[in-house]
């Protein structure tokens, strides 16, 4: 089962990866989340790291394009006329763990141990001042995702006792989702480019590894607002994209500072349901999720740029002592 999951994941980063790219720059971005990246705390959604290859602005008729047309044609999405479109690879890995790591077997009310190994692709259209997102992420959640290896092997490196509860972990299974999401940037002052504004968002995520709607809306006063829709981040989260637009950045150093914040019905969520088939430890979910997030984009003309966010969410499951509090940064560039 493990091979069969490690196949999956490679063979899906493998068939985008063959598909027809633009000769001209790509853009990078490696996004790291950790609850002890600004605080020391290592419980609940505890890492998570996710590495994007963003498209430049795809060619009318390329493979990509056409891939946008035949989505548009069977269904309501990327109706609108479409100033550019874009494509993004992505491969990541999400750990969890209960707040006690010392226990074992773990505490049966705590959030379980898990894992979670995935990638996939994203379409993106802006229409100006708006952004769709259609993703699919595939891959598999269980000991096939090498979350014991990632968390107790860099403890081990630092220095600190290992998670002792790793055997009582998610089973192995496949994981698909599949999500779409809509951004809106609506100036509130400034020209678009330059001031303020807030980009509101609607969503819905189905799949056996996530299912919700979502809800949100984030804040931006700073200048470069019109190359991005917000900052990039692990599902599920206040949303970003990979999307960026570097004709709408600014040659040198320029930014905007953000808060936002988002709700999510939750239908679904294997690392509190356990597994879809299979028996496994578990804890009753709460249905309504919230998050808000603070932060700063940084760019270093349309070459570069930096995230710094801080994000306090609500208790997940019955039984959460404290809302979890998470650290992010990223980094993007163009290679």
């Amino acid at each position: 089962m493990r091979d069969q999951g490690l196949v999956l994941v490679l063979g899906v980063v493998l068939a985008v990866a063959l598909l027809p790219a633009p000769a001209v720059a790509d853009r990078l971005t490696v996004l790291e989340e950790n609850d002890s990246l600004y605080f020391h705390t290592d419980k609940h959604y505890t890492q998570g790291l996710r590495i994007d290859d963003l498209s430049p602005a795809l060619a009318s008729g390329d493979a990509w394009d056409r891939l946008f047309d035949v989505v548009a044609a069977h269904s309501p999405i990327f109706a609108a006329p479409p100033t550019e479109r874009r494509y993004a690879l992505f491969l990541g890995q999400s750990v969890f763990t209960p707040e006690n790591l010392t226990r074992k077997p773990p505490d049966p009310h705590d959030r379980p141990y898990a894992g979670w190994l995935y990638g996939g692709a994203s379409l993106l259209q802006d229409s100006g001042r708006s952004l769709e997102n259609l993703e699919l992420d595939l891959g598999v959640v269980g000991p096939a995702a090498f979350g014991k290896q990632v968390q107790n092997d860099w403890h081990q490196f630092i220095g600190i006792a290992q998670a002792r509860g790793w055997s009582r972990q998610l089973q192995n299974e496949p994981g698909a989702v599949l999500a779409y999401e809509r951004f809106w940037r609506v100036p509130l002052v400034g020209d678009g480019t330059r001031g303020v504004d807030v980009v509101p968002q609607l969503g819905a995520v189905v799949g056996n590894v996530f299912t919700y709607g979502e809800a949100g809306a984030l804040l931006r006063i700073g200048g470069d607002l019109g190359a991005d829709y917000g900052p990039s981040r692990v599902r599920p989260a206040l949303d970003g994209t990979d999307y960026f637009d570097d004709a709408n950045a600014a040659d040198g150093l320029d930014g905007y500072f953000y808060l936002g914040a988002q709700g999510r019905v939750v239908g679904r969520n294997i690392f509190l349901d356990g597994n879809s088939f299979r028996a496994s430890p578990s804890v009753p979910k709460k249905t309504l999720v919230a998050d808000l997030e603070g932060g700063m984009a940084l760019y270093w003309s349309a070459a570069v740029k930096l995230d710094l966010s801080v994000v306090l969410r609500t208790d997940e499951f019955a039984g959460q002592r404290t809302p979890d509090a998470i650290g992010t940064a990223s980094v993007a560039f163009a290679w």
